[in-house]
């Protein structure tokens, strides 16, 4: 248990952290992933190719009930945005957006993607993870996965176009 605890934790807790926007919550949620695996583990039973899968998939869930329970975070979500400004130049006109302007703001966005995009989104581009493990962690097919991700990055790119983050 301890060696799977170790081979997962970062990855599971980097992905809760995004999802429910804060890295002690993710370790709540991360937290209850592992008390259900240890729950469901039998001690004589080996680890399978589908642990990461189930893994990923419950941790997801689990972040979802948690954001569920926290209403309040589309409060603090609101006025986290209203904090974020595009910066000015001396002369009033738009600076190009730093990369960490950028990814502010793709963050912020993020959230305003459904929920299954948001999910896609992080398991690609933040874990790296392939079209088929995403499919595994999902339950949808890798062509529905592909699609998902083409148009949240559309979304994300209008978004971030509007706001001047991104040139057209």
């Amino acid at each position: 248990m301890e060696t799977i605890v170790s081979q997962h934790e970062t990855a599971l807790l980097g992905y809760a952290a995004r999802l429910v926007n804060s890295p002690t919550a993710a370790q709540d949620v991360v937290q209850n992933v592992f008390i259900k695996l240890f729950k469901n583990w039998d001690g004589n039973s080996q680890p399978s190719a589908k642990l990461k899968s189930w893994l990923f998939r419950v941790t997801h869930n689990e972040a979802v009930d948690f954001i569920r329970r926290e209403s309040r975070l589309k409060v603090l979500h609101e006025k986290n945005a209203e904090e974020q400004r595009v910066a000015i130049c001396s002369d009033g006109v738009h600076c190009p957006a730093s990369h960490e302007e950028r990814k502010v703001a793709v963050l912020r966005h993020l959230k305003r993607l459904h929920p299954r995009e948001q999910q896609v989104v992080l398991l690609r581009l933040e874990q790296g993870l392939s079209y088929q493990e995403i499919s595994e962690i999902t339950g949808r097919s890798e062509g529905n996965v592909g699609n998902i991700l083409h148009h949240a990055v559309r979304k994300l790119s209008d978004l971030l176009q509007k706001e001047g983050v991104l040139q057209s």
